[in-house]
C-alpha cells in the first residue's frame, strides 16, 4: 500500500528532473512511508497541506484545517491524554460508538490497532489534519488551563542560536510577561501532575515540554522555537546560572512556594544540536519519609533490612539503575537514624535535600574533591554514620571497607541488577573477597513501580499460561490492570511504590563470598535460610495485593 502511495505522489508532484531524482533517492533511502513522508516535506518537494490532499482523494478520508475548526474542551475525556500524544491524534467528535480522530499519519496500522483495543469505541473514523496543527489543537485540549498567548510585538525574537543575541537583548527577553506567564505555567503545571523532573527540549521546529510522572516522561506541549532563547534565558535568570555561557553544562537551583510548602528545584543544563536543553528536578521535602516503614516495602524484606540496620559497624550498600529510589531510601535511613548523640556525615554528588543536624559534603572533582578524597577528610571528623552517595572505584570501595571494619557505620549505593551483584561487583573492583565479607551487613536491590489508581483500576483474568510462566499455582488469584480517569490523569496509575530484594549476611554466606562462590550458589542458600525474595517474587506478592498490575512488574524486573 505503501509502495503504490509513493508511486502516486510522484506521479501527481510536478517538479524538475532534480526534485524527480531527489525523489527516487529519499524513496530508496526510507524506512517507512513516514519518513518518506517527512523528509519529502523537509527538502520542500510538497507541503504538508498538498501531501495530505493526495492522500485524502486517494483514500477518500476528509481533510480538516483544525485552525478554522472550535473542538470542544470536553472532547479530551474521548481519549486518553498519553495515547493522543504517543500516536498524535485529535479526538474530533463522538457519534454513538464512532469516534473521529484527526491524524496526519493515516496509514499507521499499529496505531489505528492500538486505538481501536485502548478506547470502547466500535469504530474510528479518520480525518487528515497537518501535524503542527495536530500538536496546536492536543496542546489546547489537554491543558488545564489557556496557554498566554505570545504576540508578534512583545516576542520577536526569530535567531535560532544565543550567540546572535547580546546580553542586554536576553535579559530583556527573559523578563517579558508572557515568557514570564508561560514559565510560571510550566512549573505550576509539573508541580500539580506531581512531575518528579520537567524537561524543556529544543528540537529543529519547536520547544517541547514534558513531565516525568512516576518514572514515565509525558508529552505536555509544545512552545514556538522564536521564544526558546527567552524562556532558556528565564529559566538560567532564576537558577542563578550564567545567561551566556552556552557551551558547556550548567547547575543551578531556586525554590517556589507551592501550596503553601517550599519546593526545591534542581536545574541542569546541557549544550544541544538545537539550543540549551535545561532539566528541572523537583526536590520536595515532604517527599522524605522518616524511617523505612514509610516507603511502602513488603513485610519479610523490611523486617529483614530493619536488622540489618541494628548492626553496630560495617557496609550496608543499595544498589539499582538510575531513577530506582536509592537515594530516597538512603536519605530515610539518615533520618531514621538522625539523633543528637550521632555524628552523621554524607559525601553526595550533588547534595538533594538539606537535612538538620546531619554534616552534608558535595563533591566536587575539578579541585580534586571526589569520593574518595572527602571519605578519607570524612574519617578524621570523628563520624558515627557515614553515607557516601555511591561507589565508583576501587579507592572509594577501599576506604569504606577499611573505615567500617574500625567501628564506622557506612551505607553507600552501587549500580548492579541484584542484591547478590553488588558481592561480585566489589571483587570485580579489585577488593580482596575476605574483606568483602568482613565488611558487609546486608545487600539490597530496589525498583519503583507505578501504582494502580485507586478510582479506577479493574479486575480481569490473567492468562493462564503466563500466570504459569510466573510461578502462580492458584488460578483464583486476583489481579487488576489500569483503566484510566481524570484522577489519575487517564494513565490508570497515581504514585509509586518500591519493590526490594535484602540479602543479609550470616557466617556461611561469609564463608561462601571467601571461597567465591556464584551467585546461584548464594541465592539457593539465602532462599533456604534467610527468608530471600528476589525483586519479581516482590513485585508479584503486590500484584495479589492489587497495588501494581503484573505488566509493570514485569517492565521493572
Amino acid at each position: 500500500m505503501r509502495e503504490s502511495l509513493k508511486e502516486k505522489i510522484k506521479k501527481r508532484i510536478i517538479a524538475s528532473q532534480e526534485a524527480k531524482e531527489k525523489i527516487e533517492r529519499i524513496d530508496k533511502e526510507s524506512q517507512s512511508f513516514y519518513e518518506f513522508k517527512e523528509r519529502i516535506i523537509k527538502e520542500n518537494i510538497i507541503s504538508e497541506e498538498e501531501l495530505l490532499l493526495i492522500l485524502s482523494q486517494e483514500y477518500r478520508l476528509p481533510y480538516l484545517d483544525l485552525d478554522k475548526y472550535k473542538i470542544p474542551k470536553e472532547n479530551k475525556d474521548l481519549l486518553p491524554q498519553e495515547l493522543a500524544f504517543r500516536y498524535k491524534v485529535v479526538p474530533i467528535s463522538k457519534i454513538g460508538e464512532v469516534l473521529t480522530l484527526a491524524t496526519s499519519n493515516p496509514l499507521d496500522i499499529v496505531a489505528l490497532d492500538d486505538l481501536r483495543l485502548s478506547t470502547s469505541f466500535k469504530k474510528i473514523d479518520l480525518v487528515l489534519a497537518e501535524e503542527k496543527k495536530i500538536l496546536k489543537a492536543l496542546n489546547y485540549l489537554y491543558s488545564s488551563q489557556p496557554l498566554p498567548q505570545f504576540s508578534e510585538e512583545e516576542v520577536s525574537l526569530e535567531s535560532s542560536s544565543v550567540s546572535d543575541i547580546d546580553l542586554e537583548t536576553l535579559l530583556k527577553e527573559s523578563k517579558l510577561p508572557p515568557i514570564v506567564r508561560v514559565v510560571d505555567l510550566i512549573i505550576y503545571e509539573g508541580l500539580r501532575r506531581r512531575a518528579s523532573d520537567i524537561h524543556i527540549e529544543p528540537t529543529e521546529s519547536d520547544l517541547t515540554i514534558r513531565y516525568r510522572i512516576d518514572g514515565i516522561l509525558h508529552h505536555f506541549l509544545s512552545l514556538p522555537k522564536k521564544n526558546q532563547n527567552g524562556i532558556i534565558a528565564r529559566l538560567k535568570v532564576m537558577s542563578s546560572l550564567n545567561i551566556t555561557e552556552f557551551r558547556i553544562p550548567q547547575d543551578g537551583r531556586f525554590k517556589v512556594k507551592f501550596e503553601g510548602k517550599e519546593i526545591d528545584f534542581r536545574v541542569s543544563s546541557l549544550p544541544t544540536q538545537f539550543g540549551e536543553k535545561i532539566v528541572l528536578r523537583v526536590l520536595d521535602k515532604q517527599n522524605l519519609s522518616y524511617g523505612l516503614k514509610n516507603l511502602g516495602f513488603s513485610q519479610v524484606p523490611l523486617k529483614l533490612f530493619e536488622e540489618a540496620l541494628s548492626a553496630p559497624f560495617g557496609i550496608i550498600l543499595v544498589t539499582g539503575p538510575t531513577g530506582s529510589g536509592k537515594s530516597t531510601t538512603l536519605y530515610s535511613i539518615i533520618n531514621q537514624l538522625n539523633k543528637p548523640d550521632k555524628n552523621i556525615i554524607t559525601i553526595e554528588d550533588p547534595v538533594e535535600y538539606q537535612l538538620e543536624g546531619v554534616t552534608q559534603i558535595q563533591v566536587n572533582p575539578e579541585i580534586g574533591l571526589d569520593f574518595a578524597a572527602c571519605l578519607k577528610s570524612v574519617l578524621r571528623q570523628s563520624p558515627d554514620i557515614i553515607m557516601v552517595g555511591e561507589i565508583r572505584d576501587k579507592e572509594t570501595a577501599d576506604i569504606a571497607i577499611k573505615a567500617s571494619l574500625t567501628g564506622e557505620f557506612i551505607f553507600s549505593t552501587l549500580h548492579t541488577n541484584n542484591s547478590v551483584g553488588a558481592i561480585t561487583r566489589l571483587i570485580d573492583m579489585g577488593i580482596e573477597p575476605f574483606l568483602v565479607a568482613s565488611s558487609l551487613i546486608a545487600t539490597t536491590a530496589q525498583r519503583l513501580v507505578r501504582k494502580l489508581c485507586s478510582y479506577c483500576k479493574v479486575e480481569y483474568e490473567a492468562p493462564s499460561t503466563l500466570l504459569e510462566r510466573l510461578g502462580f499455582k492458584s488460578k483464583d488469584v486476583k489481579f487488576f490492570k489500569p483503566q484510566g480517569c481524570k484522577s489519575c490523569h487517564q494513565t490508570g496509575y497515581y504514585g509509586r511504590t518500591a519493590l526490594l530484594e535484602v540479602l543479609l549476611m550470616d557466617d556461611k554466606i561469609r564463608e561462601m563470598i571467601v571461597k567465591k562462590a556464584s551467585e546461584n550458589e548464594i541465592i539457593k542458600y539465602a532462599r533456604e535460610f534467610k527468608e530471600f525474595r528476589s525483586l519479581r517474587e516482590d513485585g508479584l506478592e503486590k500484584c495479589e495485593e492489587g497495588i501494581t498490575s503484573l505488566e509493570e512488574v514485569l517492565r521493572v524486573a
